[in-house]
């Protein structure tokens, strides 16, 4: 097993759990910058991470800077700009999103997810560098789960903050050809920007950072391949990590109402018009068994559950 990869001083981790990404601290004399700052729900356990020891202890926070829109992401923009007085910088191919705070595009109440409305204060655009913790980051434009990501990368140490881009094993969701036929194309050639890099240690959005960069690549390639040739492979496993998502925040939800929540909720509903094409009732039962089968979820009673709890 290796041991865990050695960051610069200056860059602290919290590694959350799924509900919420990673928030990443970047200490500086200059000003504590933080990328990412968890899902709304635990926006509370965000802001106590933050001024911990570990985290501010007492200091101010200069800004808070997003990797991409997504609710894990931005969940505590509005509770730490108010606690903290500090402007949020996020992805320039964004911001009209927030301003507009368009939740379709942003997957907001879309995907049944919820953030707290923030104004945008800095667009940040790729090829910018920026002199965060004492550090000098490059952000990069990264398309793909997410059309305007950015990923922020700091040549000397070699580190990698990748957001959805990149992790362990794999990267975040991608939407299938039938909705955004953009979407794969922009994803293969991030992961090959990304493997242009020379990146010694990766920082994810969720799961712990990590030094296995070249075999995370291979085996991202290896899954986006099995995506390109399977646009209902894409649909279902899209269709599985949103609900999954939507019950870690709800906790529980009545099996019964599937069928009729599957209609309602846009995301799953324009999902399964353009590539699934199941009866609601069949859509509803292959996602229960599909996660029951991967243990994401249990039965309690007549409601679905998490299969773990989401502690934060």
């Amino acid at each position: 097993m290796s041991s865990a990869p050695r960051l610069p001083a200056s860059v602290h981790v919290f590694v959350r759990d799924w509900l919420s990404a990673n928030n990443v601290l970047l200490k500086s004399r200059d000003g504590h910058v933080l990328v990412d700052t968890g899902y709304v729900q635990h926006a509370d356990l965000t802001l106590a991470l933050v001024a911990s020891h570990r985290g501010l202890a007492g200091e101010p926070l200069a800004k808070i800077v997003n990797t991409h829109g997504h609710s894990d992401h931005v969940g505590g923009n509005a509770a730490l700009a108010a606690r903290y007085a500090c402007p949020i910088a996020v992805p320039a191919a964004e911001a009209p999103l927030f301003e507009a705070w368009d939740e379709r595009r942003l997957l907001y109440g879309y995907a049944d997810q919820h953030v707290d409305r923030f104004a945008v204060d800095e667009r940040i655009g790729s090829g910018s560098v920026h002199p965060w913790g004492d550090l000098e980051w490059l952000a990069l434009a990264a398309p793909g789960h997410d059309m305007g990501a950015l990923v922020f990368y700091n040549a000397e140490h070699r580190v990698l903050i990748s957001g959805d881009a990149l992790w362990q094993r794999g990267f975040g969701f991608v939407m299938p050809r039938a909705m955004d036929p953009a979407a794969m194309p922009a994803t293969r050639a991030t992961l090959d920007m990304l493997a242009s890099l020379d990146v010694r240690t990766v920082i994810p959005g969720h799961g712990e950072p990590f030094d296995e960069v070249a075999s995370s690549l291979d085996y991202a390639y290896q899954r986006l391949a099995a995506f390109e040739a399977d646009d209902e492979r894409v649909a279902r496993y899209a269709a599985k990590a949103i609900f999954s998502y939507s019950l870690l925040h709800r906790r529980r939800f009545p099996e019964a109402r599937l069928a009729d929540y599957v209609q309602q909720v846009g995301f799953h509903r324009d999902l399964n018009a353009a590539v699934l094409r199941m009866a609601p009732q069949a859509f509803a039962a292959w996602l229960v068994d599909e996660l029951l089968r991967a243990g994401a979820i249990r039965r309690e009673g007549g409601d679905l559950v998490p299969a773990t709890g989401e502690a934060g």
